[in-house]
């Protein structure tokens, strides 16, 4: 029997994968709309949304009220994953005890002035020198950098990914009735 490409029969219901919400500017754009929040442990965006709209499908609210896209590079990683992702990037979890950059530690002249900033990449024989008017001459400090292994490095960008945003819950209902939500079911 021939097919019949005409009949619905043929069609089945699938959900858009393309199909992608977004936040209006004046919202996105303003922070009192927002406020801060840290990931704890291995908290995926459901149990995010879960905790602060009571509802885990309103996980893609938090993800583009931050403007997240790929939950795999953009979300920070449960801690097995985390030294897995270590062990595939670096050959081992040992490797990560290696340097991976220098970077400047706090320098503050004689009137408790701030005249070099911390965490500044450098390289390993940078030096620095000021003249303060106070000594009445000029300073060389020591130890004004220190080592970062990989281990601190790759620790400080998934510890990054944990300082996130929400919209307060007070203006989700805006944001629902602006994307007609419902209607997406």
């Amino acid at each position: 029997r021939e097919k019949d490409f005409n009949s619905s029969l043929n069609y089945s219901e699938v959900k858009n994968l393309f199909r992608r919400a977004k936040l209006r500017e004046d919202i996105f754009g303003n922070l009192a709309y927002f406020t801060k929040y840290q990931i704890i442990g291995n908290q995926r965006p459901d149990n995010v949304a879960y905790e602060i709209y009571n509802d885990p499908e309103l996980d893609w609210v938090v993800l583009i009220s931050n403007n997240i896209t790929d939950v795999q590079s953009e979300w920070p990683l449960p801690q097995n994953a985390f030294y897995n992702y270590l062990e595939d990037k670096y050959g081992s979890v040992e490797a990560t005890g290696e340097i991976h950059h220098y970077e400047t530690v706090e320098v503050k002249n004689s009137r408790n002035l701030i005249i070099l900033k911390s965490g500044v990449k450098v390289e390993s024989d940078f030096t620095f020198s000021y003249y303060d008017d106070i000594l009445g001459y000029t300073v060389t400090p020591s130890n004004i950098i220190r080592e970062v292994t990989i281990l601190e490095y790759e620790e400080s960008l998934e510890d990054a990914k944990r300082n996130i945003y929400v919209l307060k819950p007070i203006y989700l209902r805006i944001v629902l009735d602006d994307l007609q939500y419902r209607d997406w079911e």
